[in-house]
């Protein structure tokens, strides 16, 4: 099937259930006119884009959202705004520095982008970089800010207790209307106590850090606590239908542990703020969801984005329905082992039948996209029966 060919069962399909109502369907436990598919091309996109690859079909696209558009798909996006040359998330918020001068230095080395953050602070001057790698269109922590601090918790409690952060409502409103019938855009603009400690001194540095004085860590995390507290009422006073925290949820760095301990509070209190002004809280998840899933689910998060199948997961999406309460909101279902090893329509198809026959008793709750992200290296054609399946199935 190609995008001139759809069926008139397909057309009647599509023109019968909007994109955004079988998207608000979703979020408020309803089930839809038929399933949601809601992909990520961001990288995807920019990586061809970048190296002039884009099919002759979607030249004409300058956006990933205009290719979302040009498929026929679903729109719950928290990056559909967002710029990958200046980071992994983020955009609709700015930060807001009280007794702390932050300069910015971009050079390019060869084809990539090197960022350069200094932070002068009253105790200290702290460096980070970030490299966008342009061969795979993608970013890099070179040098996290806490790395070469003569006392990382000295320079933690410094950068933590100056940091605060502005929500742009008419920046959203703005990318809402690009977007208009075709779903949502997410705030993906929040993170966990425990993710601002991954960006600041690395997965590896936060355990030791944590090792050497628990209590320490717990105190001063607090403070990018409140702070995220505060800009996630700033969102639901604005009324974003959804914010996500962006924390790659993966047990593997988010132990049950660890997370009781540095991260609870904040996600039942985020979630707590949102759904008294009618919004959701969702979490951005990467890699391993099993152990955590019901304790995530007991602090009132409305769901997970981006769960993917063994082996990049740890567990079945209809599984992840069984193991959580029916208010539990899950996307994903396809990751890069499907995009990148599948070669024909018919193992597409056979994929796409097996995962929605399965997922469908659960419509209500779920949205099939991207686990985290579609490589690089997905063939257009795979992303095209990908659709055409969906449009079959759904």
């Amino acid at each position: 099937m190609t995008d001139s060919t759809l069926s008139s069962k397909q057309q009647h399909k599509s023109s019968a259930a909007s994109h955004r109502g079988c998207v608000s369907a979703v979020l408020h436990r309803k089930t839809p006119a038929r399933m949601v598919y809601a992909p990520n091309y961001w990288q995807w996109f920019a990586h061809h884009q970048n190296h002039g690859l884009l099919p002759q079909e979607i030249a004409h696209c300058n956006s990933q959202l205009e290719v979302i558009r040009h498929l026929g798909l679903d729109v719950f996006s928290r990056n559909i705004y967002s710029d990958q040359k200046k980071g992994w998330f983020g955009g609709l918020s700015e930060e807001v520095w009280d007794g702390v001068t932050v300069e910015e230095n971009v050079v390019m080395e060869g084809r990539d982008r090197v960022t350069t953050r200094t932070y002068h602070t009253k105790r200290g001057t702290f460096t980070e970089r970030q490299r966008y790698v342009f061969a795979e269109s993608t970013l890099v922590q070179e040098v996290f800010v806490l790395d070469n601090a003569p006392d990382p918790f000295v320079a933690l409690e410094e950068l933590l207790q100056a940091r605060r952060w502005r929500f742009l409502p008419e920046h959203y409103a703005q990318e809402q209307g690009l977007v208009g019938d075709d779903g949502f855009v997410v705030a993906g603009e929040l993170y966990s106590p425990l993710k601002v400690l991954h960006l600041m001194a690395g997965a590896i540095n936060t355990t030791y850090m944590i090792a050497d004085d628990e209590d320490r860590v717990k105190k001063l995390l607090g403070l990018h606590e409140a702070a995220q507290l505060d800009l996630v009422s700033q969102m639901a006073q604005s009324g974003v239908p959804a914010m996500m925290a962006m924390d790659n949820l993966d047990a593997a760095f988010h132990t049950p542990t660890y997370l009781e301990n540095f991260s609870a509070s904040y996600y039942e209190q985020a979630s707590r703020i949102a759904h008294a002004k009618g919004s959701t809280f969702f979490i951005h998840a990467c890699g391993h969801q099993r152990v955590n899933l019901k304790f995530i689910d007991s602090l009132g998060v409305d769901g997970l984005e981006g769960v993917a199948f063994p082996p990049l997961g740890d567990v079945q999406l209809d599984e992840v329905m069984g193991l959580t309460s029916d208010r539990f909101l899950i996307t994903g279902g396809i990751s890069p082992i499907e995009t990148e090893k599948f070669k024909s329509a018919g193992e597409v198809r056979a994929y796409v039948k097996d995962l929605l026959t399965r997922m469908r008793p659960y419509s209500h709750r779920f949205m099939l996209a991207a686990s985290c992200n579609t490589s690089i290296r997905t063939p257009w054609n795979v992303i095209q029966w990908f659709r055409d399946a969906w449009q079959e199935f759904a």
